[in-house]
C-alpha cells in the first residue's frame, strides 16, 4: 500500500511551504534542488521541518488543505510541536542517499 506524506518546508527566514506527496524522498530532493515551482527557488524554501505519514491519499490531500488554510502562527506551532529547533529533518538521511546534480536521487 502506498503511503502519503504531508510536509512543511521552510526557508532560513521561516517562509513556509506545505505540500503532499507519495514519493517523499524525491519531492524533498526536488525542493532542495529548486527544480519544482518558482516559490521554492524564489524564497529558498529548502529545509524539511515537519511531516506526517498517512495511508489514504484523500486524507493526505485534506490535511494539506487544512494546514494551508491555517494562520502562520498555527503552522509555526505545528512545526514546533515536532521540531522545536527548526532543524532540517532531511539533512541526515539525505547525506546517506546519492543525490544527483539536479537534487534528485540517482540522477
Amino acid at each position: 500500500m502506498k503511503q502519503w506524506y504531508v510536509y512543511i518546508m521552510a526557508s532560513k527566514t521561516r517562509v513556509l511551504y506545505t505540500g503532499v506527496t507519495s514519493d517523499f524522498l524525491r519531492r524533498v530532493c526536488e525542493h532542495k534542488g529548486k527544480v519544482i515551482g518558482e516559490f521554492t527557488a524564489k524564497y529558498d524554501v529548502t529545509n524539511l521541518v515537519y511531516f506526517e505519514l498517512l495511508d489514504d491519499p484523500r486524507a493526505a490531500i485534506a490535511r494539506e488543505k487544512q494546514i494551508k488554510g491555517w494562520l502562520l502562527a498555527k503552522k509555526i506551532a505545528l512545526v514546533e510541536s515536532m521540531n522545536p529547533r527548526w532543524m532540517d529533518l532531511s539533512e541526515q538521511w539525505l547525506r546517506s542517499s546519492e543525490i544527483g546534480r539536479n537534487g534528485i536521487p540517482g540522477n
